[in-house]
């Protein structure tokens, strides 16, 4: 398959996910935004991945880049293509889809729970998520579950978490393919964000226990295949 993937900070790059594609030889090429790479043909992928990034959907005239994004991310919906974001790549799903994107009542960074929505069981995700499952965050906004979709999840500080439509078109809130590596990234460039608010954890917590981004990379996996085959 040929996977593109949408980059806005040099530091929040696939994660986990490079491998799982590297190791099933699948076509790995780029767009990287915040350095004016182009965006692709149409013709030129089939699996569309949109990453994070400390931006907001809100933020064209700071990143002119966001508004040329959206109509391309509008324009690989139309076409059929398999879509992921991821946080902020949810966010930018949702708005094109016509949903909207605010600030969230509660910043959310670190390790929280999920609460899975049972609808998830009529989607090719099904089984994916284990019932109880402590996923890493790093987010400030939320969004709407677009119109058609099925909600994924929700935790305590945030009502939508995740969303999937016509079994193609997955948005997530939360990291998945966080490293270990990755994370300290995050910290290293948006350390700033760790204000001590009720949902905001200290660097110490989020890099305590390596075997929860080992946890939360299979699951990573698990979707990436249940998205991915033949259905």
């Amino acid at each position: 398959m040929r996977v593109h993937h949408l980059q806005h900070v040099p530091f929040e790059d696939l994660g986990s996910m490079e491998p799982f594609f590297l190791s099933g030889h699948h076509e790995m090429t780029s767009s990287h935004m915040y350095r004016g790479d182009r965006l692709p043909d149409m013709d030129a992928f089939d699996f569309l991945i949109i990453m994070g990034g400390p931006m907001g959907v809100y933020d064209e005239k700071e990143y002119p880049f966001l508004h040329d994004e959206k109509i391309f991310i509008k324009h690989a919906i139309a076409r059929g293509k398999m879509i992921l974001g991821i946080c902020l790549g949810a966010q930018l799903i949702a708005e094109v889809m016509g949903a909207s994107v605010t600030k969230n009542k509660h910043r959310e960074i670190g390790w929280f729970p999920l609460s899975i929505d049972p609808r998830i069981s009529n989607t090719v995700l099904a089984g994916c998520f284990p019932e109880k499952l402590n996923v890493f965050h790093w987010h400030g906004d939320r969004f709407e579950i677009p119109q058609g979709a099925t909600p994924l999840a929700s935790s305590m500080a945030c009502d939508h978490q995740g969303f999937i439509k016509d079994n193609r078109i997955v948005g997530l809130q939360f990291h998945l393919e966080t490293t270990m590596e990755s994370a300290r990234a995050l910290i290293n460039h948006c350390g700033s964000d760790l204000d001590g608010s009720y949902f905001v954890q200290a660097e110490h917590e989020i890099l305590s226990e390596p075997e929860r981004f080992e946890r939360i990379n299979r699951v990573m996996h698990d979707v990436l295949c249940g998205l991915m085959l033949p259905h």
